[in-house]
């Protein structure tokens, strides 16, 4: 638990889904936290996760304060942030506190400047000139739930609003179309973002594998959207304008 010298504020737990592999240290998101407690939005900042240490339940025993704001470190609005989420929270709150779960990174309104901004650094770093570079988000899809896509598909179509790169297109993990079939359908130099919010196995083992596997000189992989430059930022103008809202509906 990360606390801060201001006790007037809700308690703030970042939700993520996590790693239980060996090795996962989940850092990112701690990374996040410790940013956020550093601004002193919240009374206390601690971390819970899905599947990793410490738990949903664990960090949510942890807080003292009465009033607390869940922010879902989730790209796509599926079910582990609507469903799963949700029900681990209600389980765990034995003590009745007010629990207010915000919107998850993938809907935030500042999410597309940010991928741009991630995009546009990774084709530069390594020469490419963004608008003549395609831009390729991967993310893990389901054939179950179509929230997954549907959310890296609109954003994809925000990135083509700005019309800095030459095209935008969407891959998944673990339904059509894989990156490999849309690497061979596009000419030029690709910048693939992952569309994770964590350094878990897909973020940090799965993309890049299937980035290298593809075996062209004019790919270059940016990394996960988790660990984009400014993504702290991000998260605590959303946080802020949380604690704006309950401050303003209090009075």
């Amino acid at each position: 638990m990360i606390v801060s010298d201001d006790t007037s504020h809700p308690g703030l737990l970042i939700a993520a889904h996590g790693e239980r592999t060996a090795g996962a240290a989940n850092e990112g998101t701690f990374r996040i936290a410790r940013a956020l407690a550093d601004q002193g939005l919240a009374s206390e900042v601690v971390v819970g996760f899905i599947r990793g240490v410490p738990s949903i339940k664990d960090a949510l025993g942890a807080v003292t304060a009465s009033n607390l704001l869940v922010y879902p470190l989730f790209v796509a609005n599926g079910y582990f942030t609507r469903d799963r989420l949700v029900q681990l929270l209600d389980e765990a709150n034995g003590q009745g506190r007010k629990v207010e779960v915000m919107a998850p990174l993938g809907l935030d309104p500042g999410l597309p400047d940010l991928v741009l901004n991630f995009a546009r650094r990774a084709a530069c770093e390594r020469g490419f000139v963004p608008h003549a570079c395609r831009v390729v988000l991967l993310a893990h899809g389901s054939r179950k739930n179509c929230r997954s896509r549907n959310s890296t598909e609109q954003m994809a179509r925000a990135l083509e609003v700005y019309a800095e790169f030459r095209s935008v297109h969407t891959a998944f993990l673990e339904e059509p179309p894989s990156l490999s079939a849309v690497a061979a359908s596009i000419e030029g130099p690709v910048v693939v973002v992952g569309m994770f919010s964590g350094e878990g196995l897909h973020g940090a083992k799965d993309a890049p594998r299937l980035v290298s596997e593809l075996d062209r000189k004019d790919v270059a992989f940016a990394g996960v959207i988790g660990n984009a430059s400014g993504i702290e930022h991000l998260i605590a103008r959303s946080v802020q304008n949380a604690l704006h809202q309950n401050s303003r509906q209090r009075h």
